[in-house]
């Protein structure tokens, strides 16, 4: 059968390589999906002190910086049993807030829409026209509306083109005819691509007032490395929290007038696509964005204890461990769609999450074939593949850096699909409301949320639910600090002679790309085994020990392509889990012959 060969299609944890068979129709049969980057973090970590893990796992990704800081920070209070202050959890919430709204603007614009977005088509654009679409699809916005605008952009894309450097767009499959969209939707595409551009510097500023700096912020167990001060003395001045402010409304501004109206926009050209990419129907959520913890029933905080347990008032709350039961996203996991059954998901249970390599170039003592739980993880580096540069990997053996995680031996789907949907089975009004008007202004029902058009709204489903949450956040840390309460730190533990012997913990977070893990083991102040299970690994997952596929795979199968040379169709769906695109693409023949290279320059 002929083999299609994508690489590398990028991710966060380094380059993705899809290679495809189809058949005679051009119907994919069978996809394989390989890590070819080795991240190794793992083994960096051992025999470091578990007070430094967030720098280290912070360098696992450049995208979703604060990310893997905050799980592996997350991972070490568990194992230590170590509270923090109310303001800690509601900076934590502020930071990954703003991660996710800007991650998500990011990818919907610049890494995601020029699958759908044919950019040369643009040029042909009327501007009055697209003014008017503008106005039609947001008409509270009243700025960027009008044709002198769009005439502008348009001169610029012209000139753009016509000088024949189109740097990192040269090579699109422009004219490829799975592009339905007109010029002038098309050029308004364009036009908030390059909105995008400056609001991601905006966005960013969140976790540079909270962390010191972005990218990779500052992070401490026991809380938040920054204090609460007078004018000038911290960054945690009024003039700093007035940033934070500033910007939450801005995101929402540009979510509610740019994003949102985007989305659904484009979405209904390719309502087509609302049938397309599925995968395996199983998902799964650690949870995320801790509320504020209860009081009553002797865990008054106030000392008065009994009563109902109802959120702390202001400067009220203890200081305080992650109730994975006690969270705006919650944890579980939903298998085989029913929304009706949430399974109970514990990430200490030796039972539930494992990783298995039997078609990973990993060796475990116990054997390939055995699956491991974290905690009992191992990192043993061992590749079997062919030597680079090669035609096509034996994927019937070992073909992927990225390990299998299944849950009780199943696959799982992650990211912004299997949140909004958890939010939907435990009957969130916020999604509820949102998700049904905007499949309802689609023409769709809830079944077509399993898709790859399913995903990218999902994607900016969330993007809203979670920019509307952030001011409830910063009020409730306004009111903390209003009462008098203005401890971001807790260093009670802090000193590893407080530690036990021997300990360790889970630490999560669910990232814009979906559920996040690290696992930690401490003996004697240092770290001895530590494990991340990423999105990517979840999603990116090469096949099991029964030969079960990971959700990559399992969406493309069946997917028809209308030309092997320009395999459009592959990177929507694998786009719609939030990669990016990089470097090369390259197309071999059923030979190994290379029918076409696409460079990036």
């Amino acid at each position: 059968m002929p083999t299609i060969v994508i690489d590398p299609i990028t991710r966060i944890e380094g380059h993705l390589r899809i290679e495809a068979q189809t058949d005679a129709n051009g119907v994919i049969t069978q996809a394989s999906s390989s890590g070819v980057m080795i991240r190794g973090i793992e083994i960096i970590l051992k025999g470091r002190d578990p007070r430094d893990a967030w720098a280290f796992t912070q360098r696992m990704c450049g995208v979703c910086t604060s990310s893997h800081s905050i799980a592996s920070v997350r991972a070490v209070e568990d194992a230590l049993q170590y509270p923090i202050p109310d303001n800690a959890r509601i900076i934590r919430n502020l930071i990954n807030g703003a991660q996710y709204v800007h991650d998500h603007v990011v990818h919907f614009y610049h890494l995601h829409a020029l699958d759908w977005v044919d950019i040369l088509s643009a040029q042909n654009a009327d501007p009055a026209r697209t003014a008017v679409i503008q106005r039609r699809i947001s008409p509270d916005r009243t700025t960027n509306n009008t044709a002198d605008y769009f005439a502008g952009v348009l001169s610029q894309l012209q000139s753009f083109i016509a000088s024949g450097q189109l740097g990192i767009f040269t090579n699109g499959y422009w004219g490829h005819p799975a592009y339905k969209l007109s010029p002038e939707v098309n050029l308004l595409a364009w036009a908030h691509y390059l909105e995008a551009l400056a609001f991601q510097r905006e966005a960013a500023k969140v976790q540079a007032v909270f962390g010191g700096k972005n990218p990779h912020p500052n992070f401490v167990i026991g809380g938040i490395p920054g204090a609460f001060s007078g004018a000038g003395e911290t960054r945690l001045d009024a003039a700093g929290l007035a940033i934070v402010q500033s910007v939450i409304t801005t995101m929402q501004t540009f979510v509610d007038q740019v994003f949102l109206p985007d989305t659904k926009l484009i979405a209904s050209f390719y309502k087509d696509w609302a049938t397309h990419g599925e995968g395996i129907g199983n998902f799964l959520c650690v949870g995320d964005f801790p509320l504020r913890p209860t009081c009553g029933n002797g865990n008054s905080g106030n000392g008065q204890g009994g009563g109902n347990p109802k959120p702390c008032g202001p400067g009220l709350a203890p200081d305080s461990l992650i109730d994975p039961n006690n969270l705006y996203i919650p944890r579980g996991v939903i298998l085989n769609r029913k929304l009706s059954k949430i399974e109970p998901l514990d990430l200490n249970d030796p039972a539930q999450v494992q990783e298995i390599v039997s078609h990973s170039w990993y060796d475990y003592t116990v054997g390939k074939d055995t699956p491991l739980h974290p905690y009992s993880g191992e990192t043993t580096l061992h590749y079997t593949g062919p030597t680079p540069p090669y035609q096509n990997l034996d994927v019937a053996s070992s073909y992927s850096w990225i390990k299998a995680p299944r849950w009780r031996g199943k696959p799982m789907e992650v990211g912004p699909l299997s949140r909004v949907l958890m939010l939907l089975a435990t009957q969130n009004q916020k999604a509820l409301q949102l998700v049904g008007q905007t499949l309802g202004a689609l023409g769709l029902g809830r079944e077509h949320l399993f898709s790859t058009l399913g995903r990218v709204l999902a994607r900016t489903i969330e993007t809203k639910l979670i920019a509307d949450e952030m001011p409830v956040w910063l009020s409730e840390m306004q009111s903390n600090i209003a009462a008098g309460d203005v401890r971001t730190h807790n260093n009670a533990l802090f000193d590893p002679s407080t530690w036990p012997t021997s300990s360790r913990g889970a630490g999560f977070l669910e990232a814009p790309r979906g559920a996040l893990a690290h696992w930690v083991v401490i003996d004697n102040g240092l770290i001895s085994n530590f494990q991340a299970v990423v999105p990517t690994t979840w999603n990116a997952s090469p096949r099991d020990n029964a030969g079960v596929e990971g959700p990559y795979d399992a969406s493309l199968k069946g997917q028809a392509l209308f030309d092997p040379t320009k395999p459009l169709e592959v990177l929507r769906t694998i786009h719609s889990f939030d990669p990016c695109m990089g470097c090369a693409v390259h197309m071999v023949d059923p030979d190994g012959k290379e029918l076409i290279r696409v460079s990036v320059q």
